[in-house]
C-alpha cells in the first residue's frame, strides 16, 4: 500500500518539465512544419503514395511482434520490403489519426490498412485486416522522447498536437509511442520526433476515478476506436480566460491543462483548411465504411464549432 501511494502521489504531481529557453524555429522543424498545400493534401494515401503501398502479396512471416497490446508480425512483400504490421482494432484508429496530424505538418510514418492478405512462411495462410508500417531503409528509429520531458514544450506546435490528440480522444501518451527518427537525405541527416502509436484513439477518454490513483493502470484509461464512445463523450466542460477544462479523464492531466484556449484556436485553424473529401479520406484510409467515416468527421466538426463559439479575447 506503501509503494502504491507512493506511485500515485508521483503521478498525481507530475508536471511539464519546460526547456530553459524558447524552442527556436529549427528545433520546432524536427516536430512540425509549416505545411503549405494543406488543401492540397492527399489524406487516402498519405505521406507515402499509392505506389509505395503493400503490394498484393503474399507476405512472407519474418517475426512476430514483440512489444505492445497488439497482435502483429515482420513480414516482407515479394519486391522484398519489410513492413510492420499491426492486428486488431488500433489498427484503424491509427490510420486516422496519423492521416490528419501528417495533413497539418507533423511527422508521420508511412502507413496503409489492409483488409485481407496472405501469409507464407512460418505462419501461413490469410490474416485478419492489419495496419502495415512500411519500414524504410533512410530512416532508422535512434530513440524515444516523452510528453513532458522535450525540447517542444511551450510552442505552439508542441500544445497544437496535445490538442489534436485530445481531439481524437487518445489516451494511450506514453513514452514508449513516440520515437525519434533519423531521416537521411543524401550526407544529411535530420531528427523527427513523430507520435508513432496512435491506437488508443477514437474512443472515450475517461477513466474511472478510483483507477486515476494507479498509475500502473494506464490500459485501463478508455475505449479505443469505438464510435458510440467517441460520440457520446463531451469535450471542452469549461472555459476561464485562456484556461480550458476538458471532458478528459485520466492520468496525463497535466498534458490536457497545459492546452490554451489560443493553442485550440491556433489547431483549429490549421484542421479548418481540410475539405470534407480530405477529412472522409482520412477514415477511408482506414478501412471505415462511409457511414462511420460520416459519424466520426461529424463529431469532430461538432468539436471545432466548440472551439469557435468560444469568444476570443480581442472580441470581448
Amino acid at each position: 500500500m506503501l509503494l502504491v501511494s507512493a506511485l500515485a502521489l508521483d503521478a498525481c504531481a507530475r508536471s511539464l518539465a519546460r526547456p530553459s529557453t524558447v524552442p527556436s524555429p529549427s528545433q520546432v522543424r524536427s516536430l512540425w512544419h509549416e505545411p503549405a498545400d494543406v488543401e492540397r493534401r492527399n489524406l487516402f494515401d498519405g505521406p507515402g503514395s499509392r505506389q509505395e503501398g503493400p503490394s498484393s502479396g503474399p507476405f512472407t512471416f519474418v517475426e512476430r511482434k514483440q512489444s505492445g497490446m497488439n497482435p502483429g508480425f515482420d513480414v516482407r512483400d515479394p519486391e522484398g520490403t519489410l513492413w510492420s504490421v499491426k492486428l486488431g482494432r488500433e489498427s484503424q484508429s491509427e490510420i486516422a489519426l496519423s492521416r490528419v496530424l501528417w495533413a497539418i505538418g507533423y511527422h508521420q510514418p508511412q502507413t496503409y490498412y489492409v483488409e485481407q492478405w496472405e501469409m507464407t512462411g512460418a505462419v501461413r495462410g490469410k490474416q485478419e485486416a492489419g495496419r502495415f508500417r512500411r519500414e524504410v531503409p533512410s530512416e532508422e528509429v535512434v530513440g524515444e522522447w516523452s510528453w513532458y520531458e522535450n525540447p517542444f514544450i511551450g510552442s505552439r506546435p508542441f500544445a497544437g498536437l496535445l490538442a489534436v490528440n485530445l481531439l481524437f480522444n487518445n489516451w494511450d501518451l506514453k513514452t514508449t509511442n513516440n520515437k525519434v527518427y533519423a531521416h537521411k537525405t543524401g550526407a544529411d541527416v535530420e531528427r523527427r520526433y513523430v507520435v508513432r502509436d496512435l491506437g488508443g484513439s477514437l474512443g472515450s477518454s475517461r477513466q474511472p476515478a478510483v483507477l486515476r490513483w494507479l498509475p500502473f493502470m494506464r490500459l485501463k484509461q478508455g475505449s479505443r476506436n469505438d464510435l458510440p464512445d467517441f460520440e457520446q463523450q463531451p469535450f471542452i466542460e469549461s472555459v476561464d480566460g485562456n484556461e480550458v477544462k476538458f471532458a478528459y479523464r485520466g492520468i496525463d492531466g497535466a498534458l490536457a491543462d497545459s492546452v490554451t484556449m489560443e493553442d485550440l484556436r491556433w489547431t483549429a485553424s490549421l484542421l479548418s483548411r481540410l475539405s470534407e473529401r480530405q477529412w472522409q479520406d482520412a477514415f477511408r484510409a482506414g478501412g471505415y465504411s462511409a457511414d462511420e467515416s460520416r459519424r466520426y468527421v461529424r463529431k469532430i466538426h461538432d468539436k471545432l464549432a466548440e472551439i469557435g463559439k468560444v469568444p476570443s479575447r480581442r472580441s470581448r
